[in-house]
């Protein structure tokens, strides 16, 4: 365990030589990504742009003497890659005396109430800081698409007074999203660590690791498998969600090889099954097929976990209006049977359910997606159950 002192004292150290954001943006963007959350300060207070307000930044670092920005270098190459910008901001300020500072004394965390509140003109000259710095973020650095704010929990909404923050935010840029970490103001969801059991009423995404801790740490090996990782993205996008996942590039700015290998197993999936996750909506119920679907439009897309032996049934479904079913990345149709209730045949557009052939090896591989197309004329099939 490190104390405070020996904690700060490596921010004049802070330089990732290696970092190249545009080369690693890249990757996510193949991976599937579509907006990526940059960490400009987090809970210790020290923030990893120049700023003008306060004197914990990266301006005291190694890396920030050789003139390069690594928050600009960031949005500029986001923007060139084609991914939105995101910035997570902690609210919490465990640097800032008029927060106030952390301190060894205050050991051990109690969350939710650690570290104590100083007075009240102390509050007001932080409260000002925040909004400076927000300032700084919104308008000197292009276009900001999000706001991920974090460390909200260590005071009330009362004494953030959330509302003005959101306004101020907005009063600047307006099409700027907020998470719900700023309390009220909050455009979307964030469940951490866990996914919903079944999709949210409102916007969201859920926030989880590559491996099982936060930013790098060279002892955590833990890292979830590329199996892990898609059923993950899956299951949440299934559930009308989205994935941030959290990949932490070393002290160096290279990413670990298990990051790296991550991305690339995704990229190759993406460029065969991409359509399967990208703009669609949940798709069946658990009980009309056992596995996460996605809908878009007319297509339905089946996502296998395993690769199945025999068949695959989808049930309760408009079944005259099959038109066909494939694999997704090959044209080679799957051969089907309708069935129906005996009494429900002679229906013009009869509920029922599907039995898909997939003997001999045609649905495999890792997570393979099977595609149906329900935008068939149901008065051109008949249907018969004997």
């Amino acid at each position: 365990m490190v104390n405070v002192e020996q904690y700060r004292s490596t921010e004049t150290t802070f330089n990732p030589i290696l970092w190249n954001p545009k080369e690693f943006l890249q990757q996510a963007k193949d991976a599937g990504c579509k907006y990526a959350v940059f960490t400009a300060k987090h809970h210790s207070g020290w923030a990893i742009w120049p700023s003008k307000f306060g004197d914990r930044n990266i301006s005291s670092s190694i890396f920030h003497a050789t003139g390069r920005d690594i928050l600009r270098e960031y949005v500029d190459a986001a923007r060139e890659v084609g991914i939105k910008v995101g910035i997570y901001y902690s609210l919490a300020d465990w640097g800032h005396s008029d927060y106030l500072e952390w301190k060894d004394e205050y050991r051990p965390y109690v969350f939710g109430e650690s570290p104590p509140i100083g007075t009240q003109e102390q509050w007001d000259n932080f409260r000002q800081y925040t909004k400076d710095q927000l300032t700084e973020l919104l308008t000197e650095y292009g276009p900001v698409d999000l706001l991920w704010f974090d460390g909200a929990w260590e005071r009330s909404d009362e004494t953030w007074n959330s509302k003005d923050f959101g306004d101020h935010i907005r009063s600047i840029s307006p099409k700027t999203l907020i998470n719900d970490r700023l309390f009220t103001q909050g455009d979307y969801r964030t469940p951490e660590q866990w996914i919903p059991p079944k999709p949210l009423n409102e916007p969201w995404e859920c926030c989880m690791t590559i491996n099982y801790s936060w930013a790098y740490v060279p002892t955590d090996k833990t890292y979830k498998s590329t199996y892990e990782i898609l059923r993950t993205l899956i299951e949440v996008v299934s559930r009308g969600g989205n994935l941030l996942l959290n990949v932490g590039p070393k002290p160096d700015g290279s990413l670990a090889e298990e990051e790296a290998k991550t991305l690339e197993d995704l990229a190759i999936w993406m460029k065969t099954n991409i359509a399967s996750i990208e703009g669609v909506l949940p798709g069946l119920e658990d009980w009309q097929y056992y596995g996460p679907s996605t809908r878009r439009g007319e297509i339905v897309y089946l996502h296998n976990f395993a690769e199945p032996q025999v068949s695959v049934v989808v049930r309760g479904v408009k079944v005259a209006r099959l038109k066909s079913a494939k694999v997704l990345g090959s044209n080679n149709e799957l051969s089907f049977t309708r069935r129906t209730a005996i009494n429900d045949a002679h229906d013009s557009d009869p509920d029922g359910e599907i039995i898909i052939d997939v003997r001999g090896g045609k649905v495999s591989g890792l997570m393979p997606v099977i595609v149906l197309d329900f935008g068939g004329d149901p008065a051109s099939v008949s249907i018969r159950n004997w």
